[in-house]
């Protein structure tokens, strides 16, 4: 999966996709982030405009992150892919669904999974899809960096495997439109477990996660969709805090909603 910002352009640098008005870097969003107390970066593709709106430009096409739970959309696609798990009702870990896996994002600190019994509700699914066959995936949709490591043991949580916000937006994008190259059936599977507010005005589909980076500052992404009238857009919130017990799904979540709020979304008239 290529950088979908620079596919999206068609092989175009991107300074002069700036220029030509396709892009909106409004610097202006810092307050969502500084009223939380974050760093971070925000991006929204309007899908039928063709339009970025981008706060932290540098950060969104630079900087290269941990997945951590945002990575359970690629393991279950390549899981139920696979035939490991049948759909989102089977039952992979201890009575635990993979719907209920996905659905819970707990905060690790560095090599302390034995605290957070819920992290390993997903190895049973790795060790059954192999290594070979988790790099094959993640080589030929040339995910983040590629790089996972010397075995499978919470690659997605521990620094080895890292993405950027740009890579994170194309691959929602390309899920909500049946892109990836996934069954159809593979792909709704996966989206109908993503957490989903829905209302006669709008739709707000999202994955979050929360993980540590190698400084020990908390790391953490609010990414998915807002549909109103038919009409998707995609956005992902990447964000930072020195506080490592600081809850960033439900920070980014918060900067998620206030951004949309001001762009118009929630009322229907988008």
């Amino acid at each position: 999966m290529k950088t979908f910002l620079f596919a999206l352009l068609t092989g175009s640098l991107f300074f002069t996709a700036c220029s030509s008005g396709n892009v909106t870097v409004d610097d202006s969003l810092q307050r969502y982030f500084d009223s939380a107390g974050v760093k971070g970066s925000f991006s929204l593709f309007d899908n039928g405009q063709g339009h970025f709106t981008i706060y932290n430009l540098p950060r969104y096409r630079d900087s290269l992150y941990q997945p951590g739970a945002t990575f359970d959309i690629l393991l279950s696609l390549i899981a139920v892919q696979t035939g490991v798990v049948k759909d989102d009702t089977a039952v992979i870990a201890a009575g635990i669904t993979l719907r209920q896996a996905f659905q819970t994002n707990p905060y690790i600190k560095p090599h302390t999974f034995d605290l957070y019994p819920q992290y390993t509700w997903f190895l049973p699914v790795v060790h059954e899809i192999g290594k070979d066959t988790l790099k094959k995936w993640i080589d030929s949709l040339q995910y983040g960096n590629r790089y996972i490591g010397a075995d499978t043991t919470a690659f997605w949580h521990n620094n080895y495997l890292k993405i950027n916000s740009d890579e994170q937006l194309g691959l929602i994008k390309k899920l909500y439109f049946d892109q990836l190259p996934f069954f159809q059936r593979t792909q709704e599977i996966v989206r109908r477990m993503m957490p989903t507010e829905n209302n006669s005005s709008y739709r707000l589909t999202y994955k979050t996660a929360q993980g540590t980076k190698e400084d020990g500052h908390a790391i953490g992404w609010v990414m998915g969709w807002v549909g109103e009238n038919k009409h998707p857009y995609f956005f992902v919130v990447n964000l930072e805090s020195a506080d490592p017990n600081k809850d960033l799904g439900a920070a980014g979540l918060a900067i998620a909603k206030g951004i949309l709020r001001q762009q118009g979304f929630f009322e229907g008239k988008k």
